[in-house]
């Protein structure tokens, strides 16, 4: 027996069908029913109710479950979207079809860019991960053509003024390289459009690779060659879930595909290790 029933809108964007606005806006133009009924924004529902989306039967679990976490080692040259006017390769093509509702990246990564991308089919999870308040932090290996100077630096960790507002690295520190490039290891609590890229650029220096090796708690394994991916085992979920920060109630809702990083890059080894740390415990996630 159920407290406090979800509401519908939301129990369909956990469940991956959209985002809490477009189901909202689904329902109130009459695509969702239950029990045969046309049903209204606010609406609670439970197991014993049989919900219709455009006619279709929805099957949706209550109650308390784990949601599927999928972590992806997305190469260069792939576009993080279903649809692309170009027909560039999709890396929605490479992940796992599921029996219901729908993949949601978990952030972005641009087309030249590479590393770890995270997918869930729970939009609660989702919104988390991404909304800015949250301020879950993003890590990046970036080689850059040239090398910073002290001054470079310094501005990159105070701030730099880019078109849509200030800009800082929490994180910034040399991690070698040869010849003319030089490789950086950055970190950031957001993830605006090619925000990596334009910090770089505004100090005149050009990146020429970009791979991402943290999201959160999340780290990029070795084990996972490019293009490849894996689920999270619900022990690992379960320890994601314990690192996340605490949710906060805000009435603004929240939407699943809202705050997609559409510039999450960084660049190291060819491949790194999906690990979820915490400060003083790093809990291996490797494959076995």
């Amino acid at each position: 027996m159920f407290i406090d029933p979800p509401k519908l809108h939301k129990a369909l964007a956990d469940a991956g069908y959209g985002s809490r606005r477009e189901l909202e806006e689904w329902i109130v133009a009459g695509r969702v029913s239950v029990n045969g009924v046309p049903a209204h924004v606010g609406q609670r529902v439970g197991p014993e109710d049989k919900i219709r989306l455009n006619g279709k039967l929805v099957q949706l679990r209550f109650g308390l479950r784990l949601p599927r976490v999928l972590v992806y080692h997305k190469p260069e040259g792939e576009i993080v979207s279903r649809d692309d006017p170009d027909g560039r390769p999709s890396v929605f093509a490479k992940l796992p079809r599921l029996k219901s509702g729908r993949w949601i990246s978990i952030g972005r990564l641009d087309f030249n860019s590479c590393g770890l991308l995270l997918f869930t089919n729970d939009g609660a999870l989702a919104n988390r991960m991404m909304h800015p308040r949250y301020e879950i932090e993003r890590e990046y290996a970036v080689r850059v053509l040239g090398e910073a100077t002290p001054e470079m630096l310094e501005r990159l960790r105070t701030g730099i003024q880019l078109e849509d507002g200030l800009a800082s690295f929490s994180l910034i520190a040399e991690a070698g390289g040869e010849g003319a490039n030089r490789w950086y290891r950055v970190a950031l609590a957001e993830g605006r459009n090619r925000e990596v890229r334009r910090m770089f650029e505004a100090v005149g220096l050009m990146v020429s690779r970009l791979m991402r090796v943290r999201y959160g708690p999340v780290h990029l394994s070795p084990r996972l060659k490019r293009g490849q991916c894996r689920d999270l085992e619900p022990g690992e979920v379960q320890e994601l879930f314990k690192l996340l920060p605490p949710e906060r109630k805000t009435g603004v809702p929240a939407e699943s595909g809202a705050y997609a990083d559409s510039d999450d890059e960084n660049g190291f080894a060819d491949d790194d290790d999906i690990t979820i740390t915490d400060n003083a415990n790093r809990i291996d996630l490797a494959e076995k």
